[in-house]
């Protein structure tokens, strides 16, 4: 097993952490059966957009799948061929997005913990991430903010530029749709 220096596991294995929002990624490597510990104490990305639309339009667009994959993805090289969502704390959500090209693709996916009709929908992603959607109606607009906690991998920055041009694919969609 290896651990971020300054962090010893006890002795059942487990590691004490006093810091919040710290979060565990494991991988099985193939050459051998160790774990591998990553960790990131990164504050949440937030990405934000106002869709001129009302906010029962906004919401069916965001949470029926025959929409979801009409809008999820973040250029035109991408696209979502399936959805599927449960959407009731508990349920679940997948989406697999992937290159038109076929050249790379990932499933996405989680579990709701939250859903308050029109107003928010909280998960945790599938690698244990949390995300927090809130939907604020302004009058037949609705203000659309979506926090969710980065992963290691890929620059903050990039990470919070894909999820925005996701965002605004949503909104151009929806809009659209009026």
């Amino acid at each position: 097993m290896v651990i971020t220096p300054g962090f010893q596991p006890g002795d059942d294995g487990s590691i004490p952490f006093t810091r919040s929002k710290i979060y565990c990624k494991r991988l099985t490597l193939k050459s051998s059966s160790a774990l591998l510990l990553s960790m990131t104490n990164q504050d949440p990305i937030t990405v934000e957009t106002t869709v001129n639309a009302p906010i029962e339009e906004v919401w069916e667009y965001w949470t029926t799948p025959e929409h979801i994959k009409q809008w999820n993805n973040a250029s035109n090289d991408w696209h979502t061929p399936t959805a599927t969502n449960d959407l009731r704390e508990g349920g679940t959500f997948t989406a697999r997005m992937e290159a038109k090209d076929k050249s790379a693709g990932f499933d996405f996916g989680g579990t709701y913990t939250k859903v308050l009709e029109h107003k928010q929908i909280d998960y945790t992603m599938s690698d244990g991430r949390k995300v927090s959607i809130e939907f604020n109606d302004h009058g037949g607009h609705t203000h659309i903010t979506e926090s969710f906690d980065p992963e290691s991998e890929n620059s903050l920055e990039m990470q919070q530029q894909g999820w925005q041009a996701i965002l605004n694919n949503f909104k151009k969609y929806a809009e659209s749709q009026i």
